[in-house]
């Protein structure tokens, strides 16, 4: 994969513990946690999009 211009949540705070998404060069969506950048998670962008309400809503909260 080539470079990745990553844009952190705007509900992160100071520091390394925060949620990334990239555009892939393969057209993807790229997902990752600041603290772990090696593990990422590519998928489409019509699935990154259909995920985006839930956590809005927050049907994900722990």
């Amino acid at each position: 994969m080539n470079e990745v211009t990553w844009q952190k949540s705007s509900y992160c705070a100071e520091g390394n513990n925060c949620v990334e998404i990239g555009d892939g060069t393969d057209g993807r969506v790229v997902v990752r946690e600041s603290a772990e950048g090696a593990r990422m998670l590519h998928t489409s962008r019509e699935r990154f999009a259909a995920l985006l309400p839930a956590v809005r809503q927050g049907r994900l909260d722990l």
